[in-house]
């Protein structure tokens, strides 16, 4: 079952990211205050970046990568992906 790396950028401007094997109803959470603790009350959210990967145990592994990136790399990733992930915005 495919599962989704995904980086919001909340309305104070930090980078959120997590995984979800459904992207769409992740997304939805977040926006109505049911998603990750970290992201209730920094709505508006924006999805900056996802990724598609082929399970669970593969988007652990890239979240876990992603976030030990730095602040300018995660915006760099989601610059150079911006193209791809208007589908969600």
């Amino acid at each position: 079952m495919p599962a989704y790396v995904y980086m919001l950028r909340c309305k104070d401007g930090t980078l959120y990211t997590g995984w979800t094997n459904n992207l769409e109803h992740r997304l939805a959470q977040h926006q109505q205050g049911k998603g990750a603790k970290y992201t209730r009350g920094r709505a508006p959210l924006e999805l900056v970046y996802y990724e598609e990967l082929a399970d669970k145990e593969s988007a652990l592994k890239r979240e876990c990568a992603i976030k030990k990136l730095t602040r300018r790399e995660k915006l760099l990733l989601a610059e150079e992906n911006s193209e791809v992930h208007k589908k969600y915005k």
